[in-house]
């Protein structure tokens, strides 16, 4: 059995871990992602992998693995929250060198590296945000990457496109605080034209499981 409070979002948000808890509970608005394909119990409900709920006043069950954000809703004003946090996280594109993301008002905070498991926020803090379509997670190197994005504050969307151009928009997923997208990698780790944009100005987590390709197998499941 194992907590680990993790301090990449502090001091905005308190992040906890969870790993092989029987019964754990929660008091006060917290969002639950569960990161196993074991389900969560939450009364008569299962939560399902990479899927995420609001809970309130319950206990969770049957935990393998899941991460928990709390005060997510305890800041009365909004505006200040994502003013400060533009003082405290620098812009993404300063981290990650992505041209998509140059002159683009994408803050991101620090990351937790987990063993396979990396976690970090990002503040959206223009409407639209463009951000940009991309298939490649060329930050997370040659890994085998699984990835969704969890509303943290305000709100948003994922769009999946057919093309690199957002005229070829197939599918859309409204989020709000508290809400995963589905999946959209396949068993070989590719994904569609996919990008964030903002309904209001956000933030979101990224939740990144990385894993060893198999032998002889590159990104896209070709083999060599």
């Amino acid at each position: 059995m194992s907590i680990d409070a993790l301090d990449f979002a502090e001091p905005f948000f308190s992040v906890k871990r969870l790993q092989n808890e029987s019964k754990f509970p929660i008091g006060d608005s917290t969002i639950v992602i569960n990161i196993s394909e074991t389900p969560i119990r939450i009364e008569d409900q299962k939560l399902g992998f990479f899927q995420s709920v609001v809970a309130t006043r319950t206990a969770l069950k049957d935990v393998a693995h899941a991460v928990l954000i709390e005060g997510f809703a305890a800041h009365a004003d909004e505006r200040a929250l994502l003013n400060e946090i533009k003082k405290t996280w620098p812009l993404a594109y300063d981290i990650r060198k992505e041209e998509r993301l140059k002159g683009v008002e994408h803050y991101m905070s620090p990351k937790a590296n987990l063993g396979g498991l990396n976690l970090s926020m990002y503040h959206s803090g223009s409407v639209p945000l463009n951000v940009g379509l991309h298939k490649e997670h060329t930050h997370c190197g040659d890994a085998l990457v699984r990835e969704v994005h969890t509303q943290i504050v305000g709100f948003g969307k994922m769009q999946q496109c057919l093309d690199n151009d957002i005229d070829t928009l197939y599918l859309e997923e409204p989020m709000a605080p508290g809400i995963t997208h589905k999946p959209m990698f396949d068993e070989h780790g590719n994904y569609p034209w996919h990008q964030y944009e903002t309904i209001t100005p956000s933030i979101f987590m990224a939740i990144e499981m990385l894993s060893e390709l198999p032998d002889g197998e590159k990104k896209g499941g070709k083999t060599v």
